[in-house]
């Protein structure tokens, strides 16, 4: 945001994509209207004209815990709008269990699908990881290896040897994971907010998500911050890679809080569609999105 003799003015940038992201957040008596409720949302923001829909995933909260079955939901429900996850902690998950959901989610949207993917010790692991991991969950392996995992998976690696071969009724096939998806591959973004994270997701070819917490390494200013995470992400993408996909950013943040001067020709812009569970109980929390999907394109018309 820019002030000029008083007036507040946008910067002049090239939003490439629209989209908005949502806690599904619901009363504890009511979690099927809620849920309903977020679904009819994604809906309006399709008919409204936004590029994207996203949902968080959060454990033990008042939301979406399972991104993969409430976006297959939400593939029958729409027909254009890109659905995502902002984002699946990989802490708690199979490296190959997700792959499947998430590659049946992919073809039933028709290829319409983003992950948002993070490492790291998962939140909430000091009450159920154990009961996760059946076990000491601090032996669990919480590094990027897990994500690599799930990339090779979707990428469509093969299990055992180039003879090796499973048999089904019918059927007689080399093992991978299925159904094949491997172009979503292409569509897994990496939320990360230090300097090493981003190299990390660049040098792996991990699309970035950036949002509101931001690292302090370079500078306290919360622009400049961003702004140098976007330039460690250009400078360790592989250079035989697609540009078009390593500059595409997720801000999950507000129109004013574009900077003023992206490092790259089109950004997406990610609006968060409510603001915290306060405004979920009884309806609440699906009206006062709908009011911020509205304000945005009508913000955006006038631009």
């Amino acid at each position: 945001m820019l002030i000029d003799k008083g007036r507040i003015v946008m910067p002049s940038v090239n939003i490439s994509h629209l989209s908005f992201l949502t806690p599904g957040n619901y009363a504890d008596d009511a979690p099927q209207q809620g849920l309903e409720e977020t679904l009819q949302l994604i809906v309006l923001g399709e008919q409204l004209g936004y590029n994207g829909a996203w949902v968080r995933q959060r454990h033990l909260e008042h939301g979406v815990s399972s991104a993969s079955v409430f976006l297959a939901a939400a593939t029958q429900r729409t027909r254009t709008i890109e659905l995502g996850s902002a984002v699946i902690q990989m802490g708690y998950e199979s490296p190959l269990r997700l792959a499947e959901d998430l590659m049946t989610v992919e073809v039933l949207s028709a290829g319409r699908l983003n992950v948002g993917l993070s490492a790291g010790t998962p939140n909430h692991v000091e009450l159920i990881g154990d009961e996760v991991f059946h076990g000491d969950w601090q032996q669990q392996d919480f590094s990027y290896e897990r994500l690599k995992r799930l990339q090779l998976n979707i990428r469509g690696r093969y299990f055992g040897d180039d003879e090796t071969v499973i048999l089904s009724p019918g059927n007689r096939q080399r093992p991978r994971v299925q159904p094949a998806a491997p172009q979503l591959a292409q569509r897994l973004w990496y939320g990360g907010n230090s300097h090493r994270s981003i190299q990390w997701a660049a040098e792996n070819q991990f699309n970035l998500l950036i949002g509101n917490l931001t690292s302090a390494e370079v500078s306290l200013d919360y622009h400049e911050a961003q702004l140098a995470l976007i330039r460690t992400f250009r400078q360790y993408w592989a250079a035989d890679a697609s540009i078009d996909r390593a500059l595409q950013l997720a801000a999950l943040s507000s129109l004013t809080r574009v900077p003023a001067h992206p490092p790259s020709s089109a950004i997406r812009i990610l609006l968060p569609a409510a603001i915290s569970a306060h405004w979920s109980h009884r309806g609440r929390s699906a009206l006062f999105s709908r009011r911020i999907l509205w304000a945005a394109v009508r913000k955006l018309s006038r631009s």
